[in-house]
């Protein structure tokens, strides 16, 4: 091994790897559970090899297996706590995407997400590959390997693993995807109260018109022809959002 690189090169290169495979395996896109784990594993091992000679620095291999293991732990951990909170953030489409079919009756209507490979609303599936297209299309997976590679400056080798600005910045995330999720819906939301309520009025002043048979038809034409034309702005809105996410790791752009 000493004729290609020395114990030192190994051990960094092992902890990137430990980092970025942890992270490859979570992030939207690549890390979807379609994409299978060794496609995932080799992409981060590629990544490994071209970013380790920017990001290692000369270390020392620690004497005892403990030691060593406490590092890849760490690295392993840090891997996933990125990982983890760039997909959490993704939920604020399948939040919008289940509160737009409560409001437009669709919520029976399911379809099995590829990313998650679990069933959801069809809405929600829909808006989640929207939400992959537009993560390629403007090069926000650049972003993602920026990211990475200041990931390394925030979260350091040297460093302890900051547990709880990682609890704090999940929490976060999630109470941010949830708030973005009614936002992102509230076209359609607000639509659905002014359509109930004209509704309940009509039912009012008029006891024996079938209502139902009416009402539900004319909420799903016009609650999907609300979320079309506000498909654009669903679309810039997130896209923002998840850039200023990425900028919480260091990624500009």
């Amino acid at each position: 091994m000493e004729s290609y690189a020395t114990a030192a090169q190994v051990y960094a290169a092992g902890l990137i790897f430990a980092r970025l495979g942890a992270l490859v395996m979570l992030i939207p896109g690549i890390g979807d559970s379609s994409v299978p784990p060794r496609i995932r594993l080799s992409f981060a091992f590629l990544l490994t090899l071209m970013l380790t000679p920017v990001i290692a620095p000369a270390m020392a291999v620690p004497e005892s297996s403990s030691a060593l293991g406490g590092a890849v732990i760490k690295e392993v951990l840090i891997g996933l706590m990125i990982g983890g909170i760039l997909r959490m953030f993704l939920s604020s489409l399948a939040a919008a995407g289940e509160i737009i079919s409560l409001q437009t009756t669709l919520s029976c209507s399911q379809t099995a997400a590829p990313g998650s490979a679990q069933p959801s609303t069809s809405i929600s599936t829909f808006l989640g590959l929207i939400g992959l297209t537009l993560i390629m299309t403007t090069d926000l997976h650049h972003l993602f390997i920026g990211a990475i590679v200041r990931s390394y400056t925030l979260f350091p080798f040297a460093r302890d693993l900051p547990v709880a600005d990682a609890g704090q910045l999940a929490v976060q995330t999630v109470a941010d995807s949830f708030k973005l999720g009614l936002q992102l819906s509230a076209p359609v939301v607000v639509f659905s109260l002014i359509f109930n309520v004209a509704t309940g009025l009509v039912g009012r002043v008029m006891p024996q018109f079938q209502i139902f048979f009416v009402a539900t038809p004319l909420m799903v034409l016009f609650g999907l022809s609300i979320f079309a034309l506000s498909l654009g702005v669903i679309g810039s809105v997130w896209v923002s959002r998840y850039r200023e996410l990425l900028a919480v790791f260091g990624a500009g752009g």
